[in-house]
């Protein structure tokens, strides 16, 4: 039996996974981090992404994140998200809305709060889309 860690992923709406895995990727913001049992332990901040738990024997699953923090313990990781969403129930309409809305919005450069909600709007619905298309690949590979 091969080792794993323990894995709480959590946001403010509350618990969306919690289990065992062989391994954690999450996307930090300095870039991708790969945990495995017994990993150093470290407290990073996190960016809009997709997370993902491989539980082994090929299962993995993906998980959107709007951002948050990461807390790595040897036996636990902790993702406290901001909001989070399994993969699968991403909306790929509401994110291409979303998009549009913020890109219209960012063309509007006369209030600076404004601009830099609307930027971080387009960063969310982006990285959205990227979790949606990563989940894509990884069907087709299997079907």
């Amino acid at each position: 039996m091969s080792m794993t860690i323990h894995v709480d992923i959590v946001s403010a709406e509350g618990e969306i996974h919690s289990g065992l895995a062989e391994m954690v990727y999450a996307p930090a913001v300095m870039g991708e981090l790969g945990i495995a049992p017994r990993h150093t332990p470290l407290v990073t901040t996190l960016k809009p992404g997709d997370v993902r738990v491989d539980e082994g024997n090929g299962e993995i699953k993906h998980y959107f994140i709007s951002g948050g923090m990461l807390e790595v313990q040897p036996h636990l990781v902790t993702v406290l998200a901001d909001t989070a969403v399994r993969a699968e129930d991403l909306d790929e309409a509401a994110a291409l809305e979303a998009k549009k809305r913020a890109e219209e919005a960012m063309k509007d450069k006369s209030a600076e709060f404004e601009y830099a909600k609307a930027a971080a709007e387009l960063a969310d619905a982006a990285a959205r889309l990227r979790s949606l298309e990563k989940l894509r690949k990884v069907a087709n590979k299997r079907g």
